[in-house]
């Protein structure tokens, strides 16, 4: 019965961000009712469980939240991603238009912008391409999510997206783990998106399907110049320079190093949710750093253009503001997550997950358990966060043993959290078309396809792994 209820109160989460219900408010009420027949009474459910760990969850990770959203802002505002992303796709022309959209979404990911706001920039471009390309419009939104959330968000190495620093937390690694694994998979994502969609273009075309005839959504025209994109590009680049320099992964000795003893003066305040070590919390640190010198240099590029529009304080603002409710959201669906699975009724689910040793080691486990809580929740970052917090500690404990890098396992899980993300109530979807002006029966099809194309790769890449040895 225990297990009864825990999924009832999935699939009325499900149901409900479905229809369009915010996440921060339905995630308690539905924790509370996976509650209902255990041994936890309903109050101490909200406030002992789901708030402690939603707010562990923004103790953790709020800062890439914050400064994220201001170095994104800062760039969109300052029309420096517009002048990449234009430039990109200049370059490669129509005849490369699928190509255009994928690298051009890869590029400004990479580069540290919010996933999000490379939707709303990335767009306007993709539909201009697209069009002239005579390619269905129906076919932009695999196009952009292929381009945003899989090898610029998971799988390459160095990657300042939270779905990469959120492994480093829980394993002591860094952004760059994984760097031939990672390399590996970003070429099969890269293959698999810019191969079915050209395919279904070419297949569309012949049966005499075009672009077609759209209302436009989100084209905004500014009367300001965008800079160049030579310009443009230092503040991304800026965020990968210096994440290295700071993360130092290749143990350089002219690189920085954290003090490990950084923590120590903090041990008699007793704080609960203190770090343990410094390695838990370093690639927070360094890729936060990084966030706020770019987002400095990318406000200096932009001051006149930023000025002249909503002004750099209320720019700052508004994308601070932002943040709270990104933050929340995932937060929100973390913790409801981290109830399910603290309940007696979720064991016979749990134990099932960490018993797939199949050729031994926890990494078959590790991608399989991660898809299952990236689709339930319909977030990359929620789910994996959910399931590190659940078997993190097993897993670590059976790699150690099986002699495999943790590093392994940091960027496997990272891969795996875009296997079955994209499910119809995930949130980010129906975002990405509400920005296209599209419907799910319009365009769902592709995304479903890649889908299942996609929760391939982490399997792929494990047996890549295992045949290879390379990390």
């Amino acid at each position: 019965m225990d297990t009864a209820i825990i999924f009832v109160a999935l699939i009325g989460l499900m149901y409900a961000a479905y229809k369009g219900a915010s996440i921060i408010w339905v995630a308690p009420l539905f924790a509370v009712l996976a509650a209902l027949g255990s041994e936890h009474a309903p109050l101490p459910i909200f406030s002992e469980l789901y708030m402690t760990k939603a707010a562990e969850y923004v103790k953790n990770y709020y800062a890439i939240f914050l400064f994220g959203a201001i170095f994104a802002r800062l760039m969109e505002k300052g029309g420096m991603a517009a002048s990449v992303a234009d430039k990109i796709i200049s370059v490669l022309g129509e005849k490369q238009a699928v190509l255009a959209v994928l690298l051009g979404c890869g590029a400004l990911t990479y580069g540290g912008l919010s996933v999000f706001v490379v939707a709303f920039v990335m767009y306007p471009f993709g539909a201009v391409v697209f069009k002239k390309a005579d390619i269905p419009k129906k076919l932009l939104p695999a196009a952009l999510w292929m381009g945003i959330f899989s090898f610029a968000m998971v799988s390459m190495p160095g990657t300042p997206q939270i779905q990469n620093i959120i492994p480093s937390s829980y394993f002591g690694t860094s952004t760059w783990s994984g760097m031939g694994i990672g390399i590996f998979a970003s070429a099969i994502f890269l293959l698999m998106g810019w191969g079915w969609v050209s395919y279904r273009a070419k297949k569309l075309k012949a049966a005499g399907e075009g672009y077609g005839r759209h209302v436009e959504f989100g084209q905004r025209r500014h009367k300001l110049p965008n800079p160049d994109w030579k310009i443009s590009s230092i503040p991304l680049i800026m965020v990968i320079g210096i994440n290295v320099f700071l993360s130092n992964p290749f143990g350089w000795d002219w690189a920085f190093h954290w003090d490990p003893e950084s923590l120590s003066t903090f041990l008699p305040l007793k704080l609960s949710l203190l770090a343990a070590k410094v390695s838990k919390v370093s690639a927070v640190w360094s890729i936060t750093v990084s966030l706020i010198l770019s987002s400095i240099v990318a406000g200096w590029i932009a001051r006149r253009r930023l000025r002249l529009q909503d002004g750099i304080m209320n720019t700052i603002n508004n994308s601070a503001l932002s943040s709270c409710t990104a933050a929340l959201n995932v937060a929100s669906g973390y913790a409801f997550g981290c109830v399910v699975v603290s309940l007696a009724g979720f064991s016979v689910v749990k134990d099932a997950l960490l018993n797939l040793d199949i050729g031994g080691g926890p990494l078959f486990s590790a991608v399989l358990t991660t898809n299952v809580m990236c689709g339930i929740t319909g977030s990359a970052s929620g789910g994996m966060t959910i399931a590190l917090s659940m078997l993190g500690e097993q897993w670590a404990a059976m790699a150690t043993a099986a002699d495999i890098p943790l590093e392994v396992l940091h960027r496997i899980i990272a891969i795996s959290s875009v296997g079955i993300d994209p499910v119809p109530h995930c949130g980010a979807l129906v975002t990405m078309l509400a920005i296209c002006g599209l419907s799910h029966k319009e365009s769902y099809m592709d995304i479903a396809i890649l889908m299942g194309m996609k929760f391939l790769v982490p399997f792929l890449c494990v047996l890549f792994y295992m045949v290879t040895g390379i990390a």
